[in-house]
């Protein structure tokens, strides 16, 4: 049967319509399962294969212009193991975070937060005569080495944490949002918590448009 968003599918395309409608209200897999009558098992490998095209979409749109950028890095995962501290500390996925102030979020799994890392990644996606806002870690002490000449810093250890536009407020709150929305899930595999990260960014980056329409555009642009 024909359906634009899906190859060789069995599934009608009105029925992937209402698939996706339910997927944009943020409807979990199981309880889409349930609403459609299709199988969780097919619902999970339709949603995974939705979630691999809103990734692909995400990293095509992530360049940023000119403008005032936050930076910051964040640890998602599992509570803290007793006795293990620091940056990452118990095995948590390190994430490494960008946005623009009144714009969108940019986000990537990164295995550490060391300069060579975390750099390459900033110039690729950040115009050079940006304003750019951190925290006062270590690694972004080579900003300015990469031609980022306009670099503040807030100094959450000296319990500085917002002066004026010198705050990181916009990346910490994308943080909480992300880490509140991902708790649902009650443990993601390590396999897929990138998907499920890029989602939270595209819902982010998109809360104020239909995501139902834009999904429709993306999938037909590039079906499953």
């Amino acid at each position: 049967m024909g359906n634009k968003y899906k190859k060789r599918s069995r599934i009608s395309e009105a029925k992937f319509r209402e698939i996706i409608k339910l997927f944009s209200l943020d409807i979990e897999a199981t309880k889409i399962a349930a609403l459609t009558g299709i199988s969780r098992v097919t619902i999970n490998k339709i949603v995974r294969k939705i979630r691999e095209r809103i990734a692909e979409y995400s990293q095509q749109q992530s360049p940023f212009d000119a403008g005032e950028v936050e930076i910051d890095e964040s640890y998602f995962g599992a509570r803290r193991v007793r006795g293990v501290r620091g940056r990452g500390a118990g095995g948590k996925h390190i994430v490494f975070g960008l946005i623009k102030r009144g714009g969108k979020v940019y986000t990537q799994v990164v295995k550490n937060c060391s300069a060579s890392i975390l750099m390459p990644i900033i110039k690729d996606k950040v115009a050079p005569d940006s304003v750019i806002y951190t925290d006062g870690f270590k690694t972004y002490d080579g900003l300015v080495n990469f031609g980022y000449k306009k670099h503040h810093r807030v100094k959450h250890g000296e319990n500085e944490f917002a002066k004026g536009r010198n705050h990181i407020n916009g990346i910490e709150n994308f943080w909480a949002i992300a880490k509140t929305r991902l708790a649902r899930f009650r443990g993601i595999s390590k396999q897929t918590f990138h998907l499920h990260l890029k989602e939270c960014e595209f819902r982010f980056n998109h809360r104020n448009q239909d995501l139902y329409k834009l999904l429709l555009k993306i999938l037909k642009q590039n079906p499953i």
